[in-house]
């Protein structure tokens, strides 16, 4: 009977720390709302601005997708590309400020 206690307590460990874990990592999905007031308010960047960017790193790439995501109170535009190549990039640009923060083959 110990050794089952044990194992769930155990268990109990192991959820909360992986419900932690989850919740640190999850990215926050911002609506075309509330990405048009942060954009008015002047806290991130125009996505036409920073596509253009990413578009300039592959020319002739054609846009498949782009989201602006809240993660660790930093505002990221996701962006992916089909490049001329046929190889799919997935790009994160720092909203507010464009830099590059990521740049890899998906």
């Amino acid at each position: 009977m110990k050794v089952f206690c044990l194992n769930r307590r155990a268990s109990s460990r192991m959820a909360l720390a992986l419900l932690a874990f989850c919740s640190v990592v999850m990215a926050r999905d911002l609506d075309q709302d509330e990405a048009l007031r942060l954009r008015q308010q002047g806290v991130i960047l125009p996505l036409e601005q920073l596509l253009q960017q990413a578009l300039d790193l592959y020319p002739g790439a054609k846009l498949l997708e782009a989201e602006l995501e809240e993660k660790h109170d930093v505002y990221i535009y996701e962006v992916e590309l089909l490049t001329a190549e046929g190889m799919v990039r997935e790009l994160d640009l720092n909203a507010t400020t464009g830099h590059l923060l990521k740049d890899k083959e998906d």
